[in-house]
């Protein structure tokens, strides 16, 4: 098994200290079906049965383990040393993500529980770590069958099949430990003002600061442009920033200014960097809007799954990747489909000007029952709050094609009241309740997806979007499930999705009838996406897909990220000019 740390990276440029210590690489591993590991004091166990290589899940190739079988609960255990820059430091752990139900323990001795597969979590273990020889044990278990608990694109029988394939079990993400002293910067807010060329900041810090001063300064490359002081009298602080100079972020130019906060209390100083764009986006009447002027938005669906790492990137070469062959084919976005993606995406979306919605795999989760509430809603809080201050971030959307179950209709009051919540922790972005399905709750677009492969059917849908009718996919099969109300901007945020076969299988599928040729290939794309582009009432479309996955084979890319045709072609389609741009 290969020794060397992967995705040794900082895992947060957002919110990045210099005393932090990557826990990735290889550790004791084993699986628990029967999940009678606690009875058996796994957690004060020397040594586990088997090895795995983290952050990779054990279903991957690359974690050296392979197992793609229903895992009920996972083990895993490894050693280590506080290095001496950290001593008489507080010692936070970091886990950014871990799928589902996971309980941490130092030294056999539990520090806390966090339930959700996608979102991070933290825990202080200074009075439980030692001067020397510690070592940490972790339990997961995953149940994505109950439907209980959201998993998005996992597939809930044995095999891959459809639109869903291989599951991730347990740690997916970095394991990380940071030194901090008791008074410390917990987190920060960024509210960018494009009209007056400010930032206000509300930052949160640990109760421990009473009495601390806060100093921030903004720079942008390497010029102070800004800063703001004060005394901390609470654990939260609001301080506006005004900028010396203006550089607005947008698509394709992204733009960022730095933040170095210092906190110091007694003469010891807790420095956090950070950064933000000086962006603000709306959706109104006239579409998309960025910094005040409308945008088209050219989305392209990415599902964020890799052939050797299932869940996770191989390495952060690969997040870059997507984004710029994405950028390559045209599209200036995408939609993050059913997965919460890893903050390092994130931040090369910022740096590269390069729109986004975030989502959640709210599938599996049995939304007719809203006690179920109970289980979403702290999971998503976490993303928003996680996320809140990627200028990438232009919207948030927390469901996807909501649909009744077993004869059991689905709580439009679960859906509203998580639209309800999310306008409220963020005031600042347009939500989409529920992507391509729009029954009676609140949104801020009209969002439908259509993969009717004839592009003159396709152009007949939405000829009586004056009226106040389209005739989308679900709308045809459905009636009454979904139905335009003629006032809400909107956006087609699933279409396409042209079948092209590079990896031949029995299984490989994509939408309609397949194509017999290239020119064939790029006539109907063609076809297809005129028919937005052409329509002044629609403000942004997303293709299905960048790149496939597994056997669902409709992507612009192959799962191994080879483009299926010329990107230069892709893009002379993709970009051409809207009528909204006209």
């Amino acid at each position: 098994m290969e020794t060397a740390i992967p995705r040794n990276e900082h895992p947060r440029p957002d919110k990045k200290r210099s005393d932090w210590l990557c826990l990735n690489g290889i550790w004791d591993f084993e699986i628990d079906n029967a999940k009678t590991g606690i009875y058996k004091n796994y957690p004060a166990r020397d040594s586990l049965s088997g090895k795995i290589l983290v952050p990779f899940c054990p279903e991957s190739v690359l974690s050296g383990v392979g197992e793609t079988d229903f895992i009920n609960a996972v083990w895993y255990r490894r050693n280590f040393d506080i290095p001496q820059s950290m001593k008489g430091k507080n010692i936070l752990l970091h886990i950014d993500a871990c799928d589902y139900r996971t309980e941490v323990f130092i030294n056999g001795k539990s520090v806390g529980r966090h339930s959700g597969g996608y979102t991070p979590f933290e825990f202080d273990i200074t009075d439980f770590i030692l001067p020397d020889n510690n070592y940490i044990t972790v339990y997961a278990e995953d149940d994505l069958r109950n439907e209980c608990q959201v998993s998005g694109k996992q597939s809930r029988v044995l095999n891959s099949q459809g639109c869903y394939y291989t599951r991730t079990t347990g740690i997916w993400q970095t394991v990380w430990l940071e030194a901090v002293p008791k008074h410390h910067i917990v987190s920060y807010k960024a509210y960018p003002n494009v009209s007056q060329s400010s930032v206000t900041l509300i930052t949160a810090v640990s109760p421990e600061s009473a009495g601390a001063e806060l100093n921030i300064v903004a720079e942008y490359n390497g010029t102070a442009v800004g800063s703001a002081c004060c005394k901390i009298n609470s654990c939260q602080t609001t301080l506006t920033l005004c900028l010396s100079e203006k550089h607005l972020w947008n698509p394709g130019d992204g733009h960022l200014y730095t933040l170095k906060f210092t906190l110091t209390k007694d003469n010891v100083a807790d420095c956090l960097e950070g950064y933000f764009g000086l962006r603000e986006v709306a959706l109104t009447g006239k579409g998309l809007q960025i910094n005040g002027k409308t945008v088209f938005g050219r989305f392209v669906l990415d599902q964020g799954f890799y052939p050797d790492g299932i869940y996770t990137a191989p390495d952060d070469a690969a997040l870059i990747f997507d984004i710029e062959a994405s950028m390559r084919c045209g599209f200036n976005g995408a939609r993050l489909h059913q997965k919460v993606f890893e903050p390092r995406f994130l931040y090369h979306a910022d740096r590269l000007g390069y729109m986004v919605w975030a989502e959640t795999g709210n599938w599996g989760l049995d939304h007719t029952r809203p006690i179920n509430v109970y289980n979403f809603l702290p999971e998503w809080i976490e993303e928003i709050e996680r996320d809140f201050s990627h200028p990438s971030v232009i919207g948030w959307c927390p469901f996807n094609e909501t649909w009744d179950i077993d004869g059991r209709r689905q709580s439009n009051e679960f859906i509203d009241l998580v639209y309800s919540v999310t306008k409220l922790a963020d005031k600042t972005r347009p939500v989409i309740a529920d992507s391509g399905s729009f029954p009676v709750f609140r949104s801020d677009a009209h969002d439908v997806h259509d993969y009717e492969q004839d592009p003159a059917e396709l152009r007949e849908n939405y000829a009586g979007i004056d009226s106040g009718v389209i005739r989308d996919q679900i709308y045809r099969t459905h009636p009454g499930r979904q139905k335009y109300d003629g006032k809400l901007p909107v956006f087609v945020s699933e279409y396409g999705g042209i079948k092209w076969v590079c990896d031949k299988s029995d299984t490989a599928w994509g939408y309609g009838k397949d194509v017999a040729s290239e020119a064939e290939f790029f006539e109907r794309l063609k076809g297809l996406t005129d028919v937005f582009l052409s329509n002044p009432h629609i403000f942004g479309y997303c293709y299905t897909q960048l790149y496939d996955v597994e056997q669902e084979q409709n992507g612009l890319l192959t799962y191994n990220r080879k483009f299926k045709f010329s990107p230069e072609k892709y893009r002379e389609i993709f970009s051409a000019k809207s009528v909204i741009e006209k």
